[in-house]
């Protein structure tokens, strides 16, 4: 199950506008760390855009769906570590994936 933790109103790159974002939160993770080895928790997170206006967003703040957030693979970007500044190359990113689903949607099922 994914949660619906809160909304956010994006701005249309380039264009006039804006739209209903909903960050999603994922369950409770353990997971070792490369480093140290020891365990910490995590919650992996995502953004996904909607079509509704901001007071259905409100109503669907706390809503939990079935699903996950799982990792799908991207053209590598740099990323910065908020904590330490370093740059690190990534070629993933976290998205939802639908309860059911072994790999995350394509863009030929979104076009539906």
């Amino acid at each position: 199950m994914v949660t619906v933790k809160a909304y956010h109103i994006r701005q249309k790159e380039g264009e006039e506008g804006s739209f209903i974002s909903l960050e999603l939160n994922g369950d409770l993770e353990l997971v070792q760390s490369q480093k140290t080895g020891r365990h910490y928790a995590t919650v992996r997170r995502c953004f996904i855009s909607s079509t509704f206006d901001e007071p259905v967003a409100k109503t669907m703040v706390g809503r939990q769906i079935p699903g996950t957030i799982g990792r799908v693979p991207c053209d590598e970007y740099e990323y910065t570590v908020p904590e330490t500044g370093e740059v690190v190359l990534l070629a993933h990113r976290w998205d939802y994936v639908p309860e059911g689903m072994q790999t995350t949607p394509t863009r030929e099922m979104a076009v539906m």
